[in-house]
């Protein structure tokens, strides 16, 4: 039952360098540019009908399988993401999560016993769960530490998992990301590189894996995956319990390099940086019209995992973050709504500087200004529904005005005009609705489809309007 997953196909439209002591989960190099489970397979893009994660970045265990109940599963998130569950470096900063100092669930997100709960709550909350991966690499810390578990370790020796033969490919920091062999095999930033050429490599990582599979995780993100040959990723999950279970990559593209993200999709979904890239760029010059097109040149949808912001890139200045305000949550309006690729949301906490870690060791509360909870914002999760709804109904109806306002459906199941502009705009739109009341979930008041399918309405400055066919009153106008 905690095997497979499926996503459901989305139509394919119209054609860091982390410094000394951050470790992290995108290269350095590239930095310079309430439904039960259905079987599924490497990606999500068989025939479930929830594909949206809500990614909670650095969240405890406890509070992840709250919010399952409370709102993921409430919403309609299809999957929820964890941060790094094994045995970490001690630190306060939110990359101690990429350092790994053992396979032992043991870190502030909590234990093994914490973790088993909240993948049996989510599951019982219809929320499936992804579990981020550092499968890479180790530390890049200098003498003995002591891990978040307890383990004492240093720098190419970590004692019950890997030693120093273990990690005797490269022993020097990747310097050219362009040539493939420094860039899958020496050290991303410093940390001890795992050998996954090596059979006790793979054997120990896929042991880790088959664990979490055991315990009822049902996928993977895994970090770094540009910076491991495609074969060995692949060797390793032909061990898994499981060969078939969903997992996506972060990979990364940089200029010039040889190693570029379409190669992974023979293993599973890979993570399209330059979805996010695009939006940023849309968004901030107040020019949507392009986003129609915002698929050309990207990973084929069904094996695209689109985001618009993640906890690296937020810290980067290179994507829109929560920062932002009204261009931030609009783009995820847009990234809801329009068929491509499989969304993740990602919900952290405020930060001043990009290495600020989660404040009360990742016990979240959402009532106050630490934690941004990106994944519950009204504006937000309702769109998580409105896609539901959509399921792979194809895009229709596109209209713009050459500017800041867009509108667009699916097919007779949603429609939905975003204005990013700084004045209302006012139009009668085509759609392909029934006719009939429908909700505007991004306002939450009633508004009309005439008989002729048209949508007379005003969007506001920097607002969007949203309707689908499964909100055709508002709660308020039921009393």
């Amino acid at each position: 039952m905690h095997g497979r997953i499926s996503k459901p196909r989305r139509i394919a439209v119209m054609s860091t360098a982390l410094v000394a002591g951050a470790a992290g989960s995108l290269s350095a190099g590239a930095q310079q540019p309430g439904q039960a489970a259905a079987p599924a397979g490497t990606s999500r893009a068989a025939a479930a009908a929830k594909d949206v994660t809500a990614v909670m970045f650095e969240w405890n265990f406890d509070s992840v399988a709250k919010a399952c109940t409370d709102t993921l599963g409430p919403a309609g998130y299809g999957y929820v993401q964890t941060s790094p569950p094994q045995e970490r470096l001690e630190g306060p900063s939110w990359w101690t999560a990429y350092q790994p100092v053992s396979y032992k669930i043991a870190s502030r997100l909590g234990d093994r016993a914490s973790f088993k709960s909240m993948v049996d709550t989510c599951h019982d909350a219809g929320v499936k769960v992804v579990a981020d991966t550092v499968i890479n690499h180790m530390t890049n810390t200098q003498g003995t530490n002591t891990g978040s578990g307890g383990t004492r370790f240093s720098k190419y020796d970590y004692p019950g998992t890997y030693g120093d033969a273990d990690m005797d490919n490269c022993k020097k920091e990747i310097q050219d990301y362009t040539k493939r062999e420094e860039s899958q095999n020496c050290e991303l930033g410093g940390l001890a590189d795992l050998d996954t050429g090596e059979e006790h490599v793979r054997t120990t990582i896929a042991g880790y894996m088959n664990d979490l599979l055991a315990l009822g995780v049902d996928g993977f993100r895994i970090d770094a995956a540009k910076h491991m040959p495609e074969g060995d990723l692949k060797a390793i999950k032909s061990q898994l319990t499981d060969p078939d279970v969903y997992w996506k990559q972060e990979t990364l593209p940089g200029p010039g390099e040889e190693v570029q993200p379409g190669e992974y999709i023979g293993t599973g979904d890979v993570q399209e940086f330059n979805y996010a890239y695009a939006l940023k760029g849309a968004f901030e010059s107040g020019s949507l019209a392009g986003l129609k097109n915002i698929a050309d040149g990207k990973q084929p949808s069904e094996n695209a995992g689109v985001f618009v912001a993640n906890h690296d890139t937020e810290r980067q200045g290179n994507v829109l973050t929560y920062k932002q305000g009204a261009p931030y949550t609009l783009a995820h309006v847009f990234a809801l709504a329009f068929p491509y690729g499989s969304p993740d949301v990602h919900s952290g906490y405020a930060f001043d500087s990009k290495d600020d870690g989660p404040p009360a060791d990742g016990r979240a509360d959402c009532s106050g200004d630490a934690w941004v909870c990106q994944h519950a914002q009204p504006k937000i999760a309702s769109m998580v529904a409105f896609r539901n709804t959509a399921g792979d109904a194809p895009l229709t109806d596109w209209w713009d005005n050459g500017g800041g306002a867009i509108a667009f459906g699916r097919g007779d199941k949603a429609f939905v005009a975003v204005n990013a502009g700084d004045g209302e705009v006012k139009e009668n739109l085509r759609t392909s609705l029934p006719a009939g009341e429908y909700c505007d979930v991004q306002s939450g008041k009633p508004v009309t489809v005439d008989g002729e399918g048209r949508l007379a309405v005003t969007v506001a400055a920097k607002s969007a309007v949203a309707l689908h066919v499964g909100a055709k009153s508002c709660p308020s106008a039921n009393g």
